[in-house]
């Protein structure tokens, strides 16, 4: 084997390496920043839901009131904890708008609820409540 030879394929190699130790050092960035990534997102996506009921007259303390109603309601003893406006669905005509919450309770088994508010005449009423999994 020529001298020539023996360096080219040493140069080779150690290209070969760096560009797989950039690569998983790239992949491990990318990780690392995925969760705050997500997290800024979904801040973004509620501040837009709570912009959408403010902008269309929707009092956002008459919604709260109305889910923590409702919320009391349907799960009797369960204390609210957190309470976030994640989705605002305005259709045509008020009978088909829609607020979607997210409801965490205080006991660390039960999670977090999704309940949905419809209006119907004028008042929000409870038309949906699901457990997240």
């Amino acid at each position: 084997m020529s001298v020539v030879l023996v360096v080219v394929l040493v140069i080779l190699g150690v290209l070969l390496l760096l560009a797989i130790l950039g690569g998983a050092a790239a992949s491990r960035r990318n990780r690392a920043g995925e969760a705050a990534l997500v997290e800024r997102l979904t801040a973004i996506d509620r501040a837009l839901a709570a912009a959408a009921a403010a902008d269309r007259g929707w009092e956002r303390e008459t919604l709260e009131a109305a889910a923590r109603s409702a919320f009391a309601e349907r799960r009797p003893g369960a204390a609210i904890e957190r309470l976030e406006l994640v989705q605002v669905v305005d259709e045509p005509g008020a009978e088909h708008d829609l607020a979607v919450f997210r409801v965490t309770t205080a006991a660390p088994s039960a999670g977090a609820s999704r309940l949905t508010l419809g209006r119907r005449d004028g008042a929000w009423r409870a038309t949906a409540l699901e457990d997240e999994v």
